[in-house]
């Protein structure tokens, strides 16, 4: 295996086109999850222009045509993290079709002594034999058309159909202007929406994603985002001319990515959330979407609307290193100990500094 590093704005247009066409092939090959939207060059480029350390490792066939993408976060010591973890809802490697590795050579090939996942998409083995926990991903299957959903949905889910179809009649009776855009661009919404989402992290506990700077500027960044087939969709549900509802989130040739949705308290009678995302699957089937990836975590919802559910898993893969052993030697939680590491970067300077002296010599360009 022939592989170069690259920082994510190194990679050519090439490159970064044959990504995308082995994310449209595995959409095609029975493999969903590695055409999800936080696996795209995008995604890596637009988190790689608003944090330090992001790298791409290509994987290439003796002929230079690259085979396998592999993005990641580099922190001192040789401390590798999927991009964009806790933020992002899928993580691995974008590869061709029987493509094989093992994780030790591919880790250090990077540089790294250990590579930490929270959302590993499932098939990707040799890193799934680190993981110490697996996790549903529910989806809503709409490759069949939004006929065929919603006909399956009131099967599945009777009473919370008929619930959620009489309250957007009501809203409609009681208030003016009621409509969908699945598509907004204006970044008024988009300001909008973060507001909700801020205000609903304060009210039930949570930590405030949107009070850190970098993840405000990264959502508005993928906001503006357009390439073929990536794009960040925002969609919002009005009604009295103004938003009552809205969701951001990312899309591929067949993938749509559930990641910041959010509603006006005002109208929570209305359960305006649950209203827009049946617009939503809708206005996606008729794009041509196959599914739409809820994400990790439970819900009531959630699992009203899914037709079914992927996998995914966190752990902590790794390889001979001091670094990793001494993690190895605690027994403490994988996010704990990846913390530790990074809150104490000094400690692993001089295995850092061995790490990168004693690196197998890799063809191409490659930045560390």
């Amino acid at each position: 295996m022939v592989v170069s590093v690259y920082r994510s704005d190194e990679l050519t247009p090439a490159d970064r086109m044959a990504w995308t066409t082995l994310q449209s092939q595995a959409s095609c090959r029975d493999r969903p999850q590695m055409a999800n939207p936080f696996l795209s060059p995008e995604f890596t480029l637009a988190v790689g222009s608003r944090k330090h350390g992001v790298r791409v490792a290509v994987a290439r066939e003796p002929s230079g045509e690259p085979v396998a993408f592999f993005p990641y976060q580099r922190f001192p010591g040789g401390v590798g993290r999927a991009v964009g973890i806790g933020l992002s809802d899928c993580q691995g490697l974008v590869h061709r079709p029987g493509f094989q590795w093992r994780a030790d050579e591919l880790l250090s090939a990077c540089g790294l002594a250990l590579w930490e996942f929270d959302h590993l998409a499932a098939g990707q083995h040799p890193f799934e034999r680190s993981a110490t926990g697996s996790f549903p991903s529910p989806v809503i299957d709409v490759a069949e058309g939004w006929d065929a959903y919603l006909a399956q949905l009131r099967k599945k889910s009777p009473s919370f159909t008929r619930t959620t179809l009489s309250k957007e009649r009501r809203l409609k009776r009681q208030h003016t202007d009621v409509h969908y855009v699945h598509d907004e661009r204006d970044p008024a919404a988009l300001r909008t929406l973060m507001e909700w989402k801020s205000a609903q992290y304060l009210r039930t506990g949570l930590n405030d994603r949107f009070a850190r700077p970098w993840i405000t500027q990264l959502v508005e960044q993928l906001f503006h985002t357009r390439s073929e087939p990536f794009a960040g969709i925002l969609s919002v549900l009005y009604a009295d001319g103004r938003p009552v509802s809205a969701h951001f989130g990312l899309r591929t040739e067949r993938v749509l990515a559930w990641w910041f949705p959010a509603y006006d308290p005002a109208f929570a009678k209305y359960s305006p959330g649950l209203i827009l995302l049946m617009h939503l699957a809708e206005a996606a089937a008729r794009d041509g979407i196959a599914y739409l990836d809820l994400g990790r975590g439970e819900s009531r919802y959630k699992d009203s609307f899914k037709t079914g559910e992927l996998s995914v898993s966190e752990g902590l893969v790794s390889r001979r290193h001091p670094v990793a052993f001494a993690l190895g030697k605690s027994h403490a939680p994988v996010r704990a100990l990846a913390d530790a590491v990074f809150s104490h970067a000094q400690l692993f300077g001089r295995a850092d500094q061995l790490l990168k002296s004693t690196r197998r010599p890799r063809e191409g360009r490659k930045s560390t």
